[in-house]
């Protein structure tokens, strides 16, 4: 991911994730990953008590660090006895020469990056793009866990869907969408950057709004969002309701990501906007997002919302059951999303 080569010595069995999330790409690949991690950092990320309980599988993964690389402790890290951890660039913002990283190597504990995702301008990686980061990302897990031909049967998968969704835009002109990173009733307006979810938009056939500049999310004035049209909202939720978010995840029900939907339009000038005006107000767990197996599903749903007429054929519902029966060890109860009409 990171363009760096690391040699390990034999499979790991002793993992640390400094992305707690990354379970979930595991879980595709392996039918028990939790025996396998013996320390995360940034649980709250995985977004869900109950997918948390899920990938633990009985088994108590010590917490390692919180959200931020600050409070990641080398010294307790490396008293875990790690064969391996797995970073990503909000962790070890510097990549390869990250103080952490240095002195884990020095230690003699193999570091490798899971996700090259960052809100900097600069400074990382040539990327491959969101869908080419995510092949890269499955390829790396399935070398990791001796799994390289169930990751190859993933990445087919996706790509089969991907092509759907690509048939179905074909042709049409990009919907302007209010895509919200961080939607909450006590704040706006955080949108989504043109990278990442922008990215997977535009496959959906959507764009962010114009006045988007930053990679990853960039907050926006409330006199900006009332003055630029656009036709969708998205919105994002999660199991963690800190905040006022929509309760839109695992093991929520529709009616309730509706009720947080609702609480989220009434704040200050959002009955003004031509998305909420015209009913075209929709949020999904960020997970679709931040995982990036699972950013299928979203692009699924999205190219649904934004161009109902022409992917009247993708079924998002019915691809999520299809990853729970073939590849997910902890299967994932939806659904993931919710529309304020449906």
């Amino acid at each position: 991911m990171a363009g760096r080569a690391v040699r390990l010595p034999a499979p790991p069995k002793r993992i640390v994730l400094l992305e707690a999330r990354d379970i979930v790409s595991m879980s595709l690949l392996h039918p028990d990953p939790a025996s396998l991690v013996v320390g995360w950092a940034a649980v709250d990320r995985i977004d869900s008590g109950l997918l948390q309980e899920r990938f633990e599988h009985n088994r108590r993964i010590g917490i390692v660090g919180k959200q931020t690389p600050d409070t990641v402790s080398p010294e307790g890290l490396i008293g875990l006895m790690p064969d391996l951890v797995v970073a990503n660039f909000y962790m070890a913002p510097e990549g390869g020469n990250d103080l952490l990283v240095e002195r884990l190597e020095a230690a003699g504990i193999p570091v490798i990056f899971s996700d090259l995702s960052s809100n900097a301008s600069s400074g990382l990686p040539p990327a491959k793009g969101a869908v080419g980061d995510f092949r890269d990302h499955m390829r790396m897990w399935g070398e990791v866990l001796d799994a390289k031909d169930k990751a190859a049967e993933f990445i087919a998968f996706f790509n089969t869907h991907l092509q759907r969704v690509t048939s179905c835009v074909a042709g049409a002109a990009p919907v302007t969408t209010y895509l919200e990173v961080q939607s909450t009733v006590d704040d706006c307006c955080w949108a989504a950057g043109n990278k990442v979810w922008g990215e997977l938009l535009e496959l959906a056939g959507g764009r962010t709004l114009p006045g988007v500049t930053a990679p990853w999310f960039q907050k926006l004035q409330l006199e900006y969002l009332l003055s630029t049209p656009h036709d969708v909202y998205i919105a994002s939720g999660g199991g963690w309701s800190a905040g006022g978010r929509p309760s839109i995840g695992p093991g929520f029900t529709p009616a309730k990501g509706r009720e947080g939907l609702e609480r989220l339009i009434e704040r200050t000038g959002f009955n003004q906007l031509s998305s909420v005006r015209n009913g075209r107000v929709h949020g999904i767990w960020t997970g679709l997002i931040t995982v990036p197996p699972l950013n299928i599903l979203f692009i699924e749903l999205a190219a649904k919302w934004l161009h109902p007429e022409r992917c009247q054929g993708i079924d998002p519902a019915s691809t999520l059951a299809e990853i729970n029966k073939r590849f997910l060890s902890a299967p994932i109860q939806g659904p993931l999303w919710a529309s304020l009409q449906e």
